[in-house]
C-alpha cells in the first residue's frame, strides 16, 4: 500500500479510490489511494457501475448473496434454540409423506433428520428440494437416542440452504475419489476424517502432558542454513545472489542452543523438510514433536517419553474407543470417550532391545514384536556343511534361522504351495543375493526324517536350534539364510533374513495360514520398543554422496554429528577404530516401524570440534558454519539429550494405516508433488532473474 495522503478539503475520484475515515479528532476526512489496474480500466468516472458486466448478472450475485448469506442468520451455538447448522446426506424416501437424511455436524457427530408432512407440510416440501451434500441451517426438535450407538433425530420443523451443491455427484461407500479431488475424499471418506480428528486429539494431550512435566514451548525458525545432517536439504534462494537459505531437517541445533540458554525443558511442534525419496511413511515435509532436557540422560528422556504416550494410550481407552470402518481399518472414535484413564486391559507392552540384540535376534533394529519367535544363528556340524554348499558360496559363513508355527488344519501339501507362491514373488534383492537364497524346509512326518533329509541325519539339532526348542508339527516351517560372519560390531539397518522374516509372516497373515496379530484396541495390539547402543558411525553407502560433500573420512554418523559416545571406551576407539564406536542414541520402534529417536548430546566442545575436524574430517569453513553452535557449548552448556516424535507416523500406526499420507490433510504425492493445487510450479524467467538464477541442461 502506497502513503496514505489526508485531504481535507476536496475529494479526488480519478485514478484513485476515496476511503472516507472516521478518525477522532478529523472532520470529513478521507485518506486517498492510488486506483489498482483493474479499477482504472473498469470503473467509469462516476464509480456508478463495472463496465461489461450484465444487468443480470448483477441480480443473480445479489440474489445469491440475499439468499445464502443476508437472510441466514447462524446459531451462536449448534442447537441453541432448536436450530442446528451442518452438512445434508443423501435423501431417503420412506414414502409420499416420509423422508430421512443424515446430518453431519462440523463437530463430525452426525444426526438423523425426520422430514413427517404430517408433522410440518411446508418443511416436509422444503427437505423435498434440497440438494444431497449441501450446507444447510435446520430448526426442529431433538430426540435423544434410545439405544447406545444409534442417532439422535431432529424432527424437522425448518430447512435452509446455504449455498448451492453440485446434483451430479454421485457418492456411493465404493466411490473413490482421486488425490486431485482431495477436498471430497476429506468430506467423503468417513476414515480420513476419523483419523484427522485422533490426530487433532492426541496432539493437544501430549502437549497437555508436556506442560505439566514443565516443558516451554519454543517456536524455532523453519528458514535456516545449510548444515550436513543426513539427508538432502531444500534450498531457498534469496535476492542476495549467491546466498540462500536451507529448510530446516529438524530444529536440532536450535534445541541445544536453548538447553545451553536456560531452557531447561523445551519442546516443539515442529516441521521439518527433508528431499529425499517418497515412501509411504515418509514425506518431503512433515511434523515432529521435538524435545530437549537439560541435565538428563538417556533414562530421562525415556521414561518422559514412555509417560506421556501411556497417558495418551490410556486416556485413548482402546478397548471403547476403536471402531472399524468401512475399508476394515480400526480407528478410534473419540466422541464419546470419557477423558479419565481407563481400567480396561493394557493393549501396550515396552521392551529393551541394544542394537546388537536387535539385529541377533530379528534381523532388524527396528522389530515388530507381534511376529512370534525369534532368529537364532544355527552351529553346523562337518555332518551337515553339504547343506551349507546348497544355499550359499559362502566359506564358513553366518548360518541363520527360525521358525513359524502354521494354522493345524493346514496338511503339508498346502504348505508347500504357498511357500512356491512366495518364493515365486520375491524381490530380486532376495533371489539375486550374492550370499545365497533363503532355503525353506516343511515338517512333513510322512517324508524321510520328518522333511529334513537335506539336512542329513543331524538334522534334530539343528532344527531344534532354530524353532528355539519349540516342538514343530506338520505344515510347521524352518527357514534358513546364510551371510557373512560379521566383523566388529558395525551391519545396515537389516539382514536379509530380518526382511525375509517380516515379509513371510506378513504373507502369511494375509493368507490365513497363521493367526492374525491382536487388532487394535486388543491386548498387546501396541508393541514397543527401545532399541540403544548404536554404532556411532557407518560407512557412506556408495548410492549416499550428499553425505560426503564436506566429509572426507569414508564413514558418516548414524544419527548426526551431535551424538555423544556411550561411554569412555566408546571415546578411545574413535581414535583408532571409530566404526566400533557405541553411541548414546536411542530410537522408539512401534510395531515394527520407528516413531521416534533422540541421543544424549555431545555438550563438551572440544569434544564436538574433534569429532567434526578429526573423524568426520569437515573442512575448516565447513566447520566454521557451526560457530554459533561452538559459542553456545562454550558458554557452559549442561549435559542434555533430546528425543523427537514422529507424529505423521504414530498417527498412522495408531489409525490402522501403514502410509502417512492418510493422516496428512494434503499430503504430497510419489514424487513429491501436491496433486491437489499441482505443486511445486513452473517458474518464470523473471522471478529466476530477480533471485540471480539460470536453468542449467
Amino acid at each position: 500500500m502506497t502513503k496514505a495522503i489526508l485531504h481535507t478539503n476536496f475529494m479526488y475520484s480519478y485514478g484513485a479510490l476515496i476511503i472516507p475515515h472516521n478518525k477522532v479528532g478529523v472532520s470529513d476526512a478521507h485518506f486517498i489511494q492510488p486506483l489498482t489496474p483493474f479499477q482504472a480500466n473498469h470503473w467509469s468516472p462516476e464509480g456508478e457501475s463495472l463496465q461489461g458486466v450484465p444487468p443480470e448478472k448483477k441480480a443473480q450475485l445479489m440474489d445469491a448473496w440475499s439468499q445464502y448469506r443476508e437472510r441466514v442468520q447462524l446459531p451462536l451455538e449448534n442447537g441453541a434454540n432448536g436450530r442446528y447448522v451442518g452438512s445434508i446426506g443423501k435423501r431417503r424416501k420412506i414414502s409420499k409423506h416420509l423422508s430421512f437424511a443424515d446430518l453431519t455436524l462440523p463437530s463430525g457427530q452426525v444426526y438423523q433428520l425426520c422430514a413427517k408432512h404430517e408433522h410440518d407440510a411446508e418443511a416436509h416440501n422444503k427437505f423435498k428440494n434440497v440438494l444431497a451434500h449441501a450446507p444447510v441451517l435446520v430448526t426442529g426438535d431433538l430426540e435423544t437416542a434410545s439405544e447406545r450407538g444409534a442417532k439422535p433425530t431432529i424432527h424437522l420443523r425448518d430447512i435452509q440452504t446455504l449455498n448451492d451443491a453440485p446434483s451430479n455427484l454421485v457418492v456411493t461407500p465404493e466411490t473413490v475419489f482421486p488425490p486431485a479431488k482431495r477436498h471430497l475424499q476429506m468430506k467423503f471418506h468417513p476414515e480420513i476424517q476419523a483419523r484427522l480428528r485422533f490426530r487433532s486429539w492426541l496432539k493437544g494431550v501430549l502437549n497437555n502432558e508436556l506442560m505439566n512435566k514443565g516443558f516451554t514451548e519454543v517456536e524455532t525458525p523453519t528458514l535456516f542454513k545449510s548444515t550436513p545432517e543426513g539427508a538432502r536439504e531444500f534450498l531457498v534462494p534469496t535476492r542476495q545472489k549467491g546466498l540462500a537459505y536451507a529448510l530446516t531437517q529438524s530444529p536440532q541445533q536450535y534445541k541445544q542452543i536453548l538447553v545451553a540458554s536456560g531452557i531447561g525443558r523445551y519442546m516443539q511442534w515442529a516441521r521439518c523438510y527433508r528431499d529425499e525419496d517418497s515412501r509411504a511413511d515418509r514425506q518431503p515435509e512433515f511434523s515432529q514433536l521435538d524435545m530437549e532436557w537439560a541435565f538428563a540422560k538417556a533414562e530421562h528422556v525415556q521414561k518422559d517419553v514412555e509417560d506421556i504416550v501411556l497417558k495418551s494410550i490410556k486416556l485413548l481407552q482402546p478397548d471403547r474407543s476403536y471402531q472399524t470402518f468401512r475399508d476394515g481399518a480400526r480407528i478410534p472414535v473419540l466422541s464419546s470417550l470419557e477423558m479419565q484413564e481407563n481400567g480396561g486391559p493394557p493393549a501396550h507392552s515396552f521392551e529393551r532391545l541394544t542394537f546388537a540384540e536387535a539385529i541377533k535376534m530379528y534381523g532388524s533394529d527396528k522389530p515388530d514384536l507381534r511376529i512370534p519367535g525369534r532368529i537364532n544363528a544355527i552351529p553346523i556340524p562337518d555332518s551337515a556343511k553339504h547343506f551349507v554348499s546348497m544355499i550359499t558360496h559362502l566359506e564358513d559363513p553366518l548360518v541363520e534361522a527360525f521358525s513359524f508355527s502354521l494354522s493345524e488344519d493346514l496338511p503339508p501339501s498346502q504348505v508347500q504351495r504357498l511357500i512356491v507362491d512366495f518364493m515365486d514373488g520375491l524381490p530380486k534383492e532376495f533371489t539375486k543375493n550374492p550370499h545365497g537364497m533363503p532355503q525353506i524346509l516343511i515338517h512333513d512326518s510322512s517324508k524321510p526324517l520328518g522333511g529334513f533329509s537335506s539336512i542329513g541325519h543331524d538334522y534334530e539339532s539343528i532344527v531344534s536350534a532354530a524353532s528355539s526348542g519349540q516342538e514343530l508339527n506338520d505344515g510347521d516351517i524352518v527357514v534358513f539364510q546364510a551371510r557373512p560372519v560379521q566383523n566388529g560390531q558395525y551391519t545396515s539397518s537389516s539382514t536379509k533374513i530380518g526382511d525375509l522374516r517380516r515379509l513371510l509372516w506378513t504373507y502369511l497373515v494375509e493368507n490365513e495360514a497363521m493367526s492374525r496379530p491382536p487388532q487394535l484396541g486388543e491386548p498387546d495390539s501396541l508393541k514397543f520398543a527401545w532399541i540403544t547402543e548404536f554404532p556411532m558411525f557407518q560407512p557412506i553407502e556408495s548410492d549416499e554422496p550428499w553425505k560426503a560433500i564436506d566429509a572426507h573420512a569414508g564413514i558418516a554418523a548414524c544419527h548426526h554429528p551431535f551424538t555423544a559416545p556411550l561411554a569412555k571406551a566408546d571415546l578411545e576407539s574413535l581414535f583408532t577404530d571409530p566404526l566400533q564406536s557405541k553411541s548414546a542414541a536411542y530410537d522408539l520402534v512401534l510395531n515394527g516401524t520407528e516413531v521416534g529417536g533422540g541421543s544424549e548430546r555431545i555438550h563438551i566442545a572440544a569434544i564436538q570440534s574433534f569429532i567434526m575436524r578429526d573423524i568426520l574430517r569437515m573442512s575448516d569453513e565447513r566447520v566454521a558454519d557451526f560457530k554459533h553452535l561452538f559459542d553456545a557449548l562454550e558458554s557452559g552448556c549442561p549435559p542434555h539429550a533430546g528425543f523427537a516424535l514422529g507424529f505423521d507416523r504414530l498417527c498412522a500406526l495408531l489409525t490402522d494405516t501403514s502410509t502417512v499420507k492418510d493422516v496428512i490433510a494434503f499430503p504430497k504425492g510419489g514424487k513429491g508433488e501436491d496433486p491437489f493445487v499441482k505443486a511445486p510450479g513452473q517458474v518464470t524467467e523473471q522471478q529466476l532473474k530477480e533471485y540471480g538464477l539460470r536453468w542449467r541442461d
